[in-house]
């Protein structure tokens, strides 16, 4: 899956060349999914023993396929999953259900804000997810795979994700980017 996943994050990364932006979906995608954990985390799943919620059920599908991805960053994503789906189910045991659901929808709103901002303020142009919805699953591996680039660990794929900023005005913009010397 590493060839197929290189040409998804080299075209969503057409998309995220604003570091601001990319700061923005770092935000937006945590407050996304942990708002969408938040209820799941209320409903109990009670099988062969096991006592858990939706939330780590429903999120498996999309964490076994982050793994397929990339085995690496896969692995840091569900280590970041484990952190948030632990929190999540801390504040549903704890939390008042108008609390849950005022954090729930706030996180929504503030995670969809985050990423709308992003595009129109800061890359002039529309979600990647417009024109590929397949998109929405690459945001937290574009968002992890900057991380270990920053760390120095995935070199590889630094290339892919080098981040040109946007031209800064509208005369530049319609020109296309520079030439790299």
């Amino acid at each position: 899956m590493s060839a197929f996943f290189k040409r998804q994050l080299a075209d969503y990364v057409e998309y995220h060349r604003d570091p601001l932006n990319c700061a923005m979906h770092v935000f937006g995608i945590i407050a996304l999914f942990f708002a969408a954990t938040l209820p799941l985390s209320l409903v109990p799943i009670h099988a062969l023993g096991a006592h858990t919620t939706l939330a780590p059920l429903l999120a498996l599908p999309v964490l076994v396929y982050w793994l397929m991805l990339d085995a690496a960053i896969g692995a840091a994503i569900l280590a970041s999953a484990v952190v948030l789906l632990s929190a999540a189910a801390f504040v549903a045991d704890h939390a008042s259900l108008a609390v849950l659901w005022s954090v729930t929808v706030t996180l929504i709103i503030l995670g969809i804000g985050f990423q709308v901002i992003g595009h129109r303020v800061f890359e002039r142009r529309q979600p990647a997810l417009v024109d590929n919805p397949s998109h929405l699953l690459l945001g937290p591996m574009f968002v992890m795979t900057k991380l270990f680039i920053a760390l120095g660990l995935r070199r590889d794929l630094a290339d892919i994700i080098q981040t040109v900023p946007p031209p800064s005005s509208s005369r530049e913009r319609q020109a296309g980017p520079l030439p790299r010397s």
